[in-house]
């Protein structure tokens, strides 16, 4: 069983910065695949940006450019920085893995990004 800890949400002014940490509770060499989600109010859950199986990076168009994954796996933490941030960026963040032969999934608690003025 894998749990993921999100951090780092919060309100922040259009074109600001916030960067999201997700630390698993593994390492996160023994992931298939990592990435991050979002759910904004009335809408779908939708993928902002993840590690593939093969080790390369998918982002949504809307925040290509603006985002960037990455991981640390002494600390078994993936990372999303997010700049440039617009008021549509504002939604719950997830962190979200694929593990195991099975690829079993597992989510974090979210953490809520809000950009506003």
């Amino acid at each position: 069983q894998v749990q993921l800890v999100e951090s780092g949400g919060g309100l922040v002014q259009p074109g600001g910065s916030l960067r999201l940490s997700c630390a698993a509770s593994r390492n996160i060499f023994s992931i298939n695949a990592m990435g991050w989600y979002r759910q904004a109010p009335g809408k779908q859950r939708e993928l902002v940006a993840a590690f593939t199986s093969g080790g390369s990076t998918n982002y949504a168009d809307s925040v290509k450019g603006r985002f960037t994954i990455s991981r640390d796996n002494a600390k078994n933490t993936v990372y999303l920085q997010m700049n440039s941030l617009k008021p549509g960026d504002t939604a719950v963040y997830y962190c979200n893995a694929r593990y195991g032969s099975s690829w079993d999934e597992v989510w974090g608690q979210g953490t809520l990004v809000t950009v506003s003025s």
